[in-house]
């Protein structure tokens, strides 16, 4: 009599990988296909539960830029104390003409490619970053337990920029998230000068520290989900830059850590507001302020140090994005800023006019390579990306 045949083991997680990646169309793909659940390498265990939400009514606070200088500083200072996190408004100088809305158009242009054909957007598909820009789903795909339910097209603008670079961004997209860069880049360059106006710096030390040459842009897109209980659009995470710039859809979905006055912590709500663009704190801004010159090191054989470190001043603050069960896809385009000023003898630290015997140094001196080391090796969920620099 034959023995009755055993079925087949399960794939396990690496080929489960192997297999999404090689389809090269990404989570937008397996919508595509027609998927009722979510799969398995994208399941996260009861995501939603630790953390309550916050009441309604509870909201990051907004920073108005048309403000006499001294007040909008008071204010983004304010803000970046205690939540980490602001809205900013009134942020382009001049009203944009009918059908020049930014950012509404990256915002459109973006999902335009990730709804092209899913032979039109395999051949843009992978994770090789040489080339300035890819189109993947997950950086930290490999590295994480569990996936995230978005596909992003990540864009290297600086300060290495190739100068091919907009040939090399999907044609569906190319225009719009360039000129967006423009306008975002204003953003953030105003939004570093009422930060370092607030911590007495004078408005110039972050962007004299070139913290607006190192751009990373993410144009992310997160699909219908069939089971959006079962996993993320991003886990919980802190930003590893200076300073993240973010446009959003009115879909929705980011939540951001806050523990309110009485000491409870909460997830509360970043509802989209209309023409507002999202500021918050990166990890090197939570450790960031100026920038000290070889002449002013007491030891000149010393390596210029590049110390643009505010000591915990400005919290960065922990956030992810929520899935919803509407049809709608949600868009949004975050632009991550950092120093442009790297290489092996140029170091961050906290700045000494910062520290003091009341308040020491939290944090030692690294370079640029060694801090994004640490961070593209790590599971994106890690909140210990600063743990290594600690004193």
């Amino acid at each position: 009599m034959a023995s009755a045949s055993l079925p087949a083991p399960a794939p396990g997680r690496a080929a489960l990988l192997k297999a999404f990646e090689e389809s090269r169309t990404g989570v937008r793909g397996l919508v595509e296909s027609g998927v009722s659940t979510v799969p398995d390498i994208f399941r996260h265990p009861d995501p939603y539960a630790s953390i309550p939400l916050a009441p309604p009514g509870a909201s990051i606070p907004v920073v108005d830029l048309s403000l006499p200088f001294p007040d909008a500083a008071a204010a983004a200072s304010s803000a970046a104390r205690t939540w980490g996190f602001f809205h900013l408004i009134n942020y382009q100088q001049q009203p944009p003409a009918a059908g020049d809305e930014y950012p509404a158009r990256a915002l459109a242009a973006v999902r335009a490619f990730n709804e092209l054909p899913a032979a039109e957007r395999a051949p843009h598909y992978g994770r090789a970053v040489d080339g300035g820009v890819n189109y993947s789903t997950n950086v930290d795909l490999y590295n994480s337990p569990a996936a995230s339910w978005r596909d992003t097209i990540q864009i290297m603008l600086g300060p290495n920029r190739r100068p091919d670079l907009a040939a090399r961004i999907p044609a569906a997209c190319s225009a719009e998230v360039l000129e967006w860069e423009g306008i975002a880049t204003a953003a953030a360059r105003a939004v570093m000068g009422l930060l370092s106006e607030g911590l007495g710096l004078g408005a110039a030390a972050l962007e004299e520290a070139s913290c607006l040459e190192g751009k990373v842009m993410a144009c992310h897109y997160y699909p219908h989900c069939p089971e959006p209980e079962r996993t993320m659009g991003i886990v919980p995470h802190t930003d590893p830059g200076v300073l993240t710039v973010l446009a959003q859809d009115h879909i929705g979905g980011l939540q951001v850590k806050h523990q309110d006055e009485e000491g409870r912590t909460c997830w509360v709500e970043v509802k989209p507001v209309p023409g507002a663009l999202v500021i918050n704190v990166g990890d090197l801004l939570q450790v960031q302020s100026d920038c000290l010159s070889q002449s002013q090191l007491p030891n000149s054989s010393v390596q210029p140090i590049h110390q643009i470190m505010s000591n915990d001043i400005y919290p960065s603050v922990e956030h992810r994005v929520t899935l919803n069960t509407r049809e709608e896809p949600r868009v949004s385009i975050a632009i991550f800023f950092s120093p442009g000023k790297r290489g092996d003898s140029v170091f961050y630290g906290p700045l000494p006019g910062l520290v003091s015997s009341e308040n020491p140094p939290k944090y030692r001196n690294f370079t640029m390579g060694e801090f994004f080391g640490k961070f593209f090796s790590r599971d994106f969920a890690s909140k210990a990306l600063i743990e290594p620099f600690k004193l």
